[in-house]
C-alpha cells in the first residue's frame, strides 16, 4: 500500500517543499561524530552511512516545527536519544533474521528507529508506517533527499494492512504496550517473524498482561541495549508466535 497524500494549503507547501529557505545550510551534526558514537557501540559506519544520518538528523530538526515530529530540539540528544538508541538494535535485527530481510517499523513518526536501521543495513528491506500524513510526508522527502532505495513509505493505520508479503521482524519505539502491539500487527508477522519492542525499563505489567491476551505469543528475551551518554534504561523485549512450525 503507497502513501496516498492530500493536497496542503500553500503556505504548508512552502515550508514543506522548502524547509532550508530560512535554515543555515550546516548540519547540527558532524558525520565524524555520529560514526565515532556509533563505533562505541561497536557498529561500523562507511562515510556515506555517517552522512546520511547527518543529513537525517538536520532534516529531522529543520522539519521538526513544521510536522512536530520530536520534542527534542538539541542536536546532542537528537544523537544520543534518537540516532544512537536506534542504532543500538542493529546487532540483535543482524543476530535474528537473515538476508536479505523484511522489516515494518510501526508508528514510525519521524522515521525512528527506521531510518537509521535502514541507512546502517542497506541489505535490509524497510517499511515505514504512520497514519499521520505529514509525518508521512517528511518521511517521502527524507527517503527522495538521501537516495533509500531500500526504504517504502505508508500512509495507513497499521491494524489496517494487510501485505501481500509478511515480514521477518515488527519494530515498535514508544508505540504502544505489548499486548497491543501483538494484537495491531500480529497479520504483519511472518511465521517464524519477530516482533522487536524497544522499551525503557522491562515493561513487567506489560509481560504479564501479554500472557493473558496473547498466549500464542511467548517472550524470546529481554535486552538491555546500551546507549552512549544516554542516562536511562533501554531494553529491547523480542517476541515470536509459540508455534513457528510448519
Amino acid at each position: 500500500m503507497k502513501a496516498v497524500l492530500q493536497p496542503e494549503p500553500d503556505h504548508v507547501v512552502a515550508q514543506l517543499l522548502n524547509p532550508r529557505a530560512s535554515q543555515p545550510a550546516a548540519r547540527f551534526l558532524s558525520a565524524g561524530k555520529i560514526a565515532a558514537a556509533a563505533q562505541q557501540i561497536g557498529i561500523p559506519l562507511s562515510r556515506s552511512q555517517s552522512d546520511s544520518l547527518a543529513a537525517y538528523a538536520t532534516l529531522l530538526l529543520r522539519w521538526n516545527s513544521v510536522h512536530n515530529l520530536t520534542a527534542i530540539e538539541s542536536p546532542a540528544e537528537v544523537l544520543t536519544h534518537h540516532l544512537l538508541d536506534s542504532l543500538s538494535i542493529v546487532p540483535e535485527i543482524r543476530r535474528i533474521t537473515a538476508v536479505p530481510a523484511r522489516v515494518i517499523d510501526v508508528g514510525a513518526g519521524g522515521g525512528l528507529p527506521g531510518i537509521p536501521l535502514a541507512i546502517a543495513a542497506p541489505d535490509l528491506h524497510v517499511t515505514l508506517v504512520d497514519k499521520v500524513e505529514k509525518k508521512v510526508a517528511f518521511l517521502i522527502q527524507t527517503q527522495i533527499e538521501l537516495g533509500l532505495r531500500n526504504l517504502e513509505c505508508v500512509h495507513a493505520r497499521v491494524e489496517a494492512l494487510r501485505p501481500k508479503e509478511l515480514y521477518d521482524v515488527v519494530i515498535a519505539r514508544a508505540f504502544a504496550a505489548l499486548p497491543d502491539l501483538v494484537r495491531m500487527t500480529r497479520q504483519l508477522v511472518a511465521k517464524r517473524g519477530w516482533w522487536c519492542a524497544m522499551k525503557g525499563a522491562v515493561p513487567y505489567d506489560e509481560l504479564a498482561a501479554l500472557k493473558v491476551h496473547a498466549p500464542d505469543v511467548r517472550v524470546m528475551a529481554e535486552i538491555r541495549l546500551r546507549v552512549p551518554n544516554l542516562d536511562a534504561e533501554r531494553h529491547l523485549i523480542l517476541l515470536q508466535f509459540a508455534d513457528t512450525s510448519d
